[in-house]
């Protein structure tokens, strides 16, 4: 009975599985002829009071073929991006800085809560709570955050630099609706009061997505006499909710700080926290002790100590999945922390069942990316703060210049798969010698050293051989 019980089970996910594939495919298709990659840089910045939004065109081909959108958020210290919601899911790297946000699902029960004794007449004698809200997350750099579509969050800067957000909008995603555009709904403020910038060219018919920062929040459509009926107030401070005299835009300044029930956040939690995710001690968990209230939607993938793929002469790669977070299963979304060293290469590859988006966090890297017709769609140095797409099964090599690399890649899979060309677990290692030979008619010394030549998975450090061979072949 368990046995058929676990045979269903598994049959039902790979069936799930494929739907969700399938649904991608359908929105997708016809999407992805792409003759020529290029680098991009944001294209629309939209000016708040304390700080600014910058948004990648959705319109271009690349991330119409991957059906994501790409924005990103810079947050002044006590900033605070106001409460809102969005119809596709969101991941989200910190890049830099620190604070802490709210994810507000509705069902989900306030359990952070005050048991300060209020004034008498606040709430009459004997109320002990002076404030109720659900749980706050805190983050830091190097973070992946996850948000699930349609639940309502925000974010505050806690710390005394900027906080730099990079999200990505997965609106090929099932539980997208609406189209194939993200929408997010601001249920505070008045965000069309942002100062909008076009930083490249004129872009006619649809508009690059700033409505999303140019619109009124959702109170402001219903009647104030409606609004003040159902949440039980006057009618001066339901017009308060519309927020029509708002002129802050959707990225507000606190300036005493905000001031929210939630736990300290030591150093010694951190680590703690850091030895869960790598098991070292404690109960491991599988993800099927976790409801939506109490899911675990943060997972730092800066830190060293967690590479899944590390070579000290030449950088390191960390992942995070559905089997590290989760949650992601849901998403259907995973991201990569990369970091190569000087002159060090990732090796070539290709991901099996998912687009990437790179966005380069440091130095720079020439990329090269190949179709399926043996024709190099990019070949170009890509610096900090572009971002490449590169399309499920092309192929991709990463070469680090004279600074470095560093980037994170969001997947459109929860469980990016990466098959690699060269190295010790790639495709060429797995072939008998005598196929190497005789498919690219050399000899079988020579076959032996292409397949065994590299010892290295992923990370390589450079031989210095092509180097060599350039400076020849420049002399």
């Amino acid at each position: 009975m368990a046995s058929n019980w676990l045979s269903f089970s598994l049959s039902f996910l790979l069936v799930l599985h494929g739907t969700f594939a399938q649904q991608r495919y359908q929105q997708q298709q016809g999407e992805c002829q792409l003759n020529r990659l290029s680098p991009q840089e944001p294209t629309v910045r939209i000016q708040a009071e304390a700080g600014v939004t910058e948004l990648w065109d959705p319109n271009n081909q690349q991330f119409q073929c991957a059906g994501v959108s790409l924005i990103r958020h810079v947050i002044q210290s006590r900033g605070m991006l106001l409460p809102s919601y969005v119809n596709t899911p969101l991941l989200a790297y910190v890049e830099r800085g620190r604070g802490f946000y709210g994810i507000m699902q509705s069902g989900c029960p306030e359990t952070f809560q005050s048991s300060q004794q209020m004034q008498q007449g606040e709430r009459g004698a004997g109320s002990r709570f002076q404030d109720r809200h659900q749980r706050i997350g805190q983050f830091r750099q190097g973070d992946i955050i996850a948000f699930p579509a349609g639940a309502a969050h925000w974010v505050y800067n806690e710390g005394n630099e900027e906080l730099v957000l990079v999200v990505l909008e997965d609106s090929s995603n099932n539980a997208n609706q609406l189209g194939r555009t993200s929408r997010r709904f601001f249920i505070a403020g008045n965000p069309q009061q942002g100062q909008q910038q076009q930083q490249q060219g004129q872009y006619g018919g649809r508009s690059l997505r700033r409505e999303q920062f140019q619109s009124g929040n959702v109170f402001n459509g219903f009647d104030v006499q409606v609004l003040a009926e159902a949440f039980g107030v006057d009618q001066e401070t339901a017009r308060r909710l519309q927020g029509q005299e708002d002129q802050r835009g959707h990225i507000v300044n606190i300036q005493q700080g905000l001031r929210v029930v939630r736990p300290p956040f030591s150093q010694e939690q951190e680590e703690r926290e850091e030895r869960q995710e790598q098991g070292q001690y404690g109960p491991r968990m599988n993800g099927i002790e976790e409801t939506i209230c109490s899911a675990k939607v943060r997972q730092n993938i800066d830190n060293p100590s967690r590479a899944d793929i590390y070579n000290p002469h030449a950088g390191r790669f960390t992942t995070v999945n559905s089997l590290t977070l989760p949650i992601l299963s849901f998403l259907r979304l995973s991201a990569a922390r990369g970091v190569l060293y000087r002159d060090s290469i990732m090796a070539p590859h290709w991901v099996t069942n998912a687009h990437k988006v790179i966005y380069i966090t440091k130095g720079e890297s020439r990329i090269q990316i190949v179709d399926h017709r043996g024709q190099a769609v990019l070949d170009d140095r890509v610096r900090q703060g572009q971002v490449v797409v590169v399309p499920q099964n092309y192929a991709v090599v990463k070469h680090a210049e004279t600074e470095g690399c560093e980037w994170v890649e969001f997947n459109t899979n929860d469980n990016a798969m990466i098959n690699t060309l060269s190295g010790r677990t790639s495709a060429i290692r797995g072939l008998p010698v005598d196929v190497i030979a005789n498919s690219y008619q050399i000899s079988r010394d020579e076959a032996r050293r292409l397949k065994f030549n590299r010892e290295e998975t992923l990370i390589f450090r450079s031989s210095g051989r092509a180097r060599s061979s350039e400076r020849v072949a420049a002399a």
